[in-house]
């Protein structure tokens, strides 16, 4: 695809391997990798940190003023991947953690935080060239990208596939807390008023929870290469 700049968008359930397949998908191509969940994750970090208590939850109001100070980019690590930066520190590592995973829903359904990061989301793709995943990229972010992807799998298989990433990160959690999470977050995910997940008509569903990341990537790579 070397005259082309076409916009892939990967859509899908929390743990189906959106990142990591469609990192694969972007090296295969040459394009560039934009993680929007990083960004939530990062948003939600923040918030957490500054302006939120088990007792009260998060202060909306603060939250939303903040916003425009906030500072978030990609940079690429010695491997060449992409990892966020808030503020200029490395977060990569903190927003994957299980507590930031329990909270990142309830962010991503404030209106005014998805506004503000789909306009941030929007400018990173603009030219082309991208592939980016997310829950609302075919939807709302490019509702006109050239290729729309949805991943789902069971929870029972998401869970595992979570558990694992986390486990080896080592970080301590069960499993039975990951399905409870994942569950959660889909609820929320499909059920907000703001850009809920769903299945597009003209997204092309790919269910991988008998398929592992190779196969995943290359039914991808191999569908863009056959409908050009």
């Amino acid at each position: 695809m070397s005259n082309s700049n076409y916009i892939i968008a990967i859509d899908g359930y929390s743990s189906t391997g959106k990142s990591s397949i469609s990192k694969e998908v972007a090296k295969y191509f040459g394009y560039i990798h934009i993680d929007t969940g990083a960004m939530y994750r990062a948003v939600t970090l923040y918030a957490m940190e500054h302006f939120w208590s088990e007792e009260t939850g998060f202060h909306w109001q603060h939250v939303i003023e903040y916003l425009p100070n906030l500072s978030l980019e990609f940079k690429r690590n010695a491997l060449g991947e992409n990892e966020m930066y808030l503020n200029h520190t490395n977060v990569e590592k903190n927003i994957r953690s299980i507590h930031v995973s329990e909270h990142v829903s309830d962010i991503a359904k404030q209106a005014e935080i998805r506004h503000f990061l789909v306009e941030k989301q929007r400018d990173l793709g603009k030219n082309g060239g991208v592939v980016m995943d997310g829950r609302d990229i075919g939807s709302v972010v490019f509702p006109m990208a050239d290729y729309k992807f949805f991943l789902t799998a069971t929870v029972e298989e998401r869970a595992k596939r979570r558990y694992k990433q986390l486990t080896e990160a080592g970080v301590s959690v069960t499993i039975e807390e990951i399905t409870q999470n994942l569950v959660h977050r889909d609820s929320i995910d499909e059920s907000r008023d703001v850009a809920p997940l769903k299945i597009l008509p003209d997204s092309i569903v790919v269910d991988n929870t008998t398929l592992d990341k190779a196969a995943c990537v290359q039914f991808i790579i191999n569908y863009i290469l056959k409908n050009p």
